[in-house]
């Protein structure tokens, strides 16, 4: 069997996706701007509903709050840089380096923290509300937390468990796996509109699962944060299997580097493009931690195109550093006066060094960070079982202004689904543009049935699509019954 159409390219876990980064305000506030509910200020609330974890996954849950830690350290403790690089390679890499292994297994002490002690989450990170999930799936979660933070290498052997899964995808092309990641990157990621990778990066992601080396240095430590559990068959018994089950074939280049608001990253000088997905990678993970940082839209320097990323953000910092001092203060006093229950603690962060949490003086490190405050955003994690079950609660009733589905959860867009719509809601669903081992055939199809069972559920397009060039299908809520 040859590797083309057998769909196990994609695996079970869907780390980064198979679509570009999107932001819903900007797709969703279009169709449904004039129906927002507001409060007595007259601040328009947006309520997003996103359907992307699939039963049983709950490391994405861990890693959605391993990201937002990263994103909301102070720029005294980290700096855009460091952040970018930190969360790009725990994003992307199945190795990482020794200090971000140091980082991952001590974060996850607090994580342990946070999952068993809610109240203490809701102090330390206000914006994650984790009261909805199950003890059952908060005992998974600290399971995998304390995976984590086990510095023992040989309890995750992603290097051989790589080259197994590129073993059973390849079969008897394995020999000449060149040729395939080749083929794959010219015929099938090029024409699909992701001309900017790299083929010695995508090369090496394919063979390795390296795909962002933005710091020199050695990537020997399996990122544990992509091991993820499974069922498997053997002699007819399921039986519990730690591995790595995610995407093998497209890249995690397609969530942040394919796209860019700044267009001087597109650009090509004799046929070729001058900055690699991994630049453009960077340089949106940069400027969105600038905007949560400062509030402010990041606008690169006017020299750009002669200076190095490093060079620029740099300076960035700086001034990211003053405003957000400013903007600290005011937040936090806005906080105190709005939710007088939520107090933000300005403490020193002592470095911890030992995964046995003491410090290089031999002091016990409590490693509290003080994160960024998001005072007017709410996260809230849902069982994973509860999707068919929100249209029966009375407070989802007419709530969400815009709807998420991945690829891998279209099945569960059902008629109950306009229930829960606000009014001009708007749907939005992942098309399997970058799954390579779906044929064009198979795509169109895809997103004809998705059309299908967005009209049933009270949804008209929002505007036509052309399923091979874009990666997305919107809907908006039809008026009337």
């Amino acid at each position: 069997m040859t590797a083309c159409g057998t769909g196990e390219g994609f695996g079970a876990v869907t780390w980064w996706g198979f679509s570009p980064a999107l932001d819903f305000q900007k797709k969703g506030l279009s169709a449904s701007m004039k129906a927002l509910c507001s409060n007595e200020d007259d601040v328009p609330e947006l309520n997003i509903l996103m359907f992307y974890i699939v039963e049983n996954n709950l490391e994405l849950i861990g890693r959605h709050l391993l990201f937002l830690s990263i994103a909301l350290e102070p720029p005294r403790t980290m700096g855009l840089q460091e952040k970018s690089e930190l969360l790009l390679e725990l994003f992307g890499n199945s190795l990482i380096r020794s200090q971000t292994a140091i980082y991952l297994q001590e974060n996850a002490n607090n994580f342990i923290h946070y999952i068993t002690d809610l109240d203490y989450l809701h102090k330390k990170l206000p914006m994650v509300d984790m009261y909805n999930l199950k003890f059952k799936e908060r005992d998974q979660l600290e399971a995998i937390f304390k995976f984590w933070r086990n510095p023992d290498p040989k309890m995750f052997q992603i290097n051989k468990l790589w080259d197994l899964r590129n073993r059973q995808y390849l079969g008897n092309r394995y020999d000449s796996k060149q040729g395939v990641y080749d083929w794959d990157l010219h015929m099938k990621l090029y024409d699909r509109g992701a001309c900017v990778i790299n083929n010695w990066q995508y090369y090496q992601w394919r063979d390795k699962g390296l795909a962002f080396e933005i710091r020199e240095g050695l990537y020997d430590v399996p990122n544990k944060s992509l091991a993820s559990g499974l069922l498997m068959n053997y002699k007819g018994e399921k039986i519990p299997a730690r591995g790595y089950w995610g995407d093998i074939v497209t890249s995690p280049y397609i969530a942040f580097g394919i796209v860019s608001e700044e267009e001087s990253l597109l650009k090509k000088a004799n046929g070729m493009h001058v900055k690699t997905a991994q630049d453009i990678s960077e340089y949106n993970v940069i400027a969105l931690l600038h905007e949560l940082v400062t509030k402010e839209k990041y606008v690169p320097l006017p020299s750009m195109e002669r200076s190095t990323l490093s060079e620029i953000t740099e300076e960035e910092e700086d001034k990211a550093e003053m405003l957000n001092e400013a903007s600290h203060a005011h937040n936090k006093s806005a906080l105190k006066s709005e939710q007088p229950g939520i107090v933000i603690e300005e403490q020193t962060l002592k470095p911890c060094k030992k995964i046995d949490g003491t410090g290089p003086d031999g002091s016990r490190c409590t490693a509290k960070y003080d994160y960024l405050p998001l005072p007017d955003v709410k996260i809230h994690f849902l069982p994973l079982n509860s999707v068919t079950e929100l249209h029966k609660k009375n407070n989802y009733r007419n709530l969400f202004n815009v709807m998420y589905f991945s690829c891998s959860m279209v099945h569960l867009l059902q008629p109950e689904l306009k229930q829960i719509a606000a009014p001009q809601a708007t749907l939005i669903v992942e098309l399997p543009k970058f799954m390579l081992d779906l044929r064009n055939e198979t795509m169109t199809k895809f997103a004809r049935r998705a059309a299908e069972m967005a009209e049933e559920a009270g949804f008209v397009p929002f505007r036509s699509a052309d399923d091979e060039k874009n990666s997305f299908a919107r809907f908006e809520l039809k008026d009337g019954p």
